[in-house]
């Protein structure tokens, strides 16, 4: 006899069964309509944009798990498991429908193939689904939320497979034929039931598992699992769409379709919660909290009935001020297996905040004021700005007839604080040693506007863009230099018809070095490790050059922390925070400047103005003293010269 499979065994009023598929298309579709119907509201746009690179990165991500095997290969694997167990179980139901209704294709060896390949398929899904419920709720991985359907999905899952083996077995009971070895599971199953009592069970279990397996689909739209479809549009949408820059360009500040179906895709997995600065210093602040809270509000303002999602917390549509905790320092994207930029959903919440003057912090509100009349958030004054070069006789490019190859553009922290100002004095004479033509731009110098930028006053930064850029062009100055990683990535990311190139002294310092202009002649007999500044390593990941300098100092044995390159802790410096009285359990810069103590190092060398003033802070309130310091790698590179 040809091995095959009979549709609908020992099963009657079948008509049944095809009225509740359809129910449950009908729920599965009025879902995915209503999610539609929420982004078009939300968004400004439902262009989608075509990347062949992006669906490239999409099929990659989706199939092969590469986004969640990320940073934790159990949890990937696990995820995996599933993933491939719930798609062959899929692909195995929908070519039996093929085969029942379309054409005779699932005979013989087809047969055999088709059986065992379900058999995997649903062990694949069992082990899935039974490490999820370990991990979660023995294991109790600290990241995981445990919420009522948190349980109810893994255990639906749980059932529908485990019903599908012993429906298996009841039917290979009573059939017993030659073939069904192929079905390993189900075979084996099987021995435990008696053929009279298989076949009176057989249809009551049958029309279980259908319930279980119908029911399932119909709620995906209406649970945490609408996922399967929201991941795999977000992580394309991640891909596909030009970065913007937030200015004064009709809406901006309002949430993009990107967003929506990022907010709809996010499976609370808790990875942006483990990798935020603000969450390790014990702060009112979780990205996951953030974007679930926006979420819920989109569908409170968007859909008639509010969240379809019925076993969601109606608390977390609250969004409240906790975001100006965010440092913007690029953690969560880092690690976000639909790749969430919940930073920069912090910074659009932040621009809105300010247009309608609400949640704004008092001293913050203050800072900006300041920002507006002196062009810095330190002084009330401008003229002050180029003091720090007093006594360096540095050529000032605003001067007439001054020219330079490179202009030295300082920022507003370098400028004025006490701490950051040796940064601009030792990169000065390191240019002068390796007789480098460069110039600064004095008391004349702007704020590049990234603070303005990062607490989403976009009118200011506007303005501030646009006086950079005619100042630029008024003196001629087309190579800028810069101390700080933010004017740096201002400059590079933000100034999109910029006439000059910019880059972060490091660049400069180690193109120097390439040129055998930067020569290291005493050495440093020093272990140091180095703190990568979020702005520069993250966001425009510059994470060699900093070290090939310091590995280039004779003497220097450099040692790395914990975290480190894109893993980095962030200092608390950044997204504004410096312009803030943020309190947390801990602060972060104390925990960075720990980690780097018990590195054994004697220095902890870094490369930006904010985090050298966070980490010195933090180094004098844990009473950290002699040998360990907190230096910038231009002073290193000043005394080893």
């Amino acid at each position: 006899m040809t091995p095959h499979r009979v549709m609908f065994w020992q099963i009657g009023n079948v008509w049944i069964f095809y009225v509740l598929a359809g129910l449950a298309t009908g729920l599965f579709l009025a879902g995915v309509v209503a999610y539609v119907s929420v982004w078009k509201k939300s968004s400004r746009s439902l262009e989608i944009p075509f990347s062949k690179e992006a669906l490239k990165r999409m099929i990659l991500d989706t199939f092969l798990g590469r986004r969640v095997l990320q940073g934790d290969v159990a949890a990937g694997l696990m995820h995996l498991l599933i993933f491939w167990g719930f798609l062959s179980l899929f692909i195995g139901t929908s070519l039996l429908a093929i085969h029942h209704y379309i054409f005779t294709f699932l005979e013989g060896t087809a047969h055999l193939i088709f059986s065992f390949g379900l058999e995997v398929g649903g062990l694949m899904l069992l082990a899935g689904v039974i490490w999820a419920l370990i991990r979660r709720y023995l294991q109790r991985v600290p990241r995981l939320e445990r919420r009522l359907e948190d349980a109810v999905v893994p255990l639906w899952l749980l059932l529908a497979a485990l019903s599908g083996f012993i429906l298996e077995g009841l039917r290979l009971a009573v059939e017993r034929s030659p073939w069904g070895g192929w079905s390993f599971v189900g075979w084996c199953l099987s021995g435990f039931f008696s053929p009279a009592g298989a076949e009176g069970l057989y249809p009551y279990l049958w029309w279980g598992h259908a319930l279980l397996c119908l029911g399932f689909i119909a709620v995906i739209p209406y649970t945490k699992l609408f996922h399967i479809l929201g991941a795999p549009a977000g992580i394309y949408l991640q891909g596909a769409s030009k970065p913007i820059v937030l200015g004064m360009e009709e809406g901006a500040g309002e949430f993009d379709l990107g967003d929506a179906i990022f907010f709809d895709g996010c499976m609370r997995c808790g990875r942006c919660v483990e990798a935020c600065p603000s969450v390790g210093a014990g702060e009112p602040f979780a990205p996951r909290d953030f974007v679930q809270a926006l979420r819920q509000a989109l569908w409170q303002e968007h859909f008639p009935l509010g969240d379809i999602r019925f076993m969601s917390p109606k608390e977390e549509s609250k969004v409240d001020e906790n975001f100006w905790y965010c440092t913007t320092c690029r953690a969560c994207l880092e690690i976000c297996p639909v790749y969430g930029a919940a930073f920069e959903v912090v910074t659009k919440k932040r621009v809105l905040a300010v247009e309608e003057g609400t949640m704004v912090p008092k001293l913050l509100n203050q800072t900006l004021e300041k920002l507006f009349k002196y062009n810095n958030p330190w002084e009330s004054s401008k003229r002050k700005r180029g003091a720090w070069a007093d006594g360096l006789e540095l050529i000032d490019l605003t001067k007439r007839g001054a020219e330079a190859d490179l202009c030295y553009f300082v920022g507003c922290t370098t400028s004025f604080d006490d701490t950051a100002q040796m940064i601009a004095r030792s990169f000065s004479k390191v240019l002068q040693t390796a007789g480098v033509n460069f110039g600064i731009l004095g008391k004349k110098e702007p704020c590049c506007g990234d603070i303005a930028r990062r607490v989403g006053e976009l009118g200011l930064f506007e303005e501030q863009r646009k006086g950079s850029e005619e100042l630029f062009d008024k003196y001629g100055i087309t190579e800028v230099a810069t101390s700080s990683p933010h004017c740096f990535h201002t400059f590079k990311n933000e100034y999109p018809e910029a006439p000059f190139r910019a880059r972060h002294y490091t660049q400069v310092l180690r193109e120097l070095m390439a040129e055998g202009k930067l020569r290291f002649k005493k050495g440093v007999e020093a272990t140091v490790t180095y703190h990568d500044p979020c702005y520069l390593g993250r966001h425009n990941r510059i994470f060699d050059e900093p070290r090939e300098i310091i590995r280039a100092i004779p003497g220097i044995n450099l040692i790395e922390m914990t975290h480190y390159q894109a893993d980095s802790l962030c200092c608390g410096g950044g997204g504004g925070r410096m312009w803030q009285d943020l309190q947390g359990e801990v602060k972060m810069s104390e925990v960075r400047i720990r980690e780097a103590e018990a590195t054994g190092a004697e220095i902890l060398i870094t490369a930006c103005p904010l985090c050298l003033i966070m980490l010195e802070d933090a180094r004098k309130a844990a009473g950290l003293k002699e040998p360990f310091r907190v230096m910038d790698l231009n002073e290193l590179v000043l005394q080893a010269l």
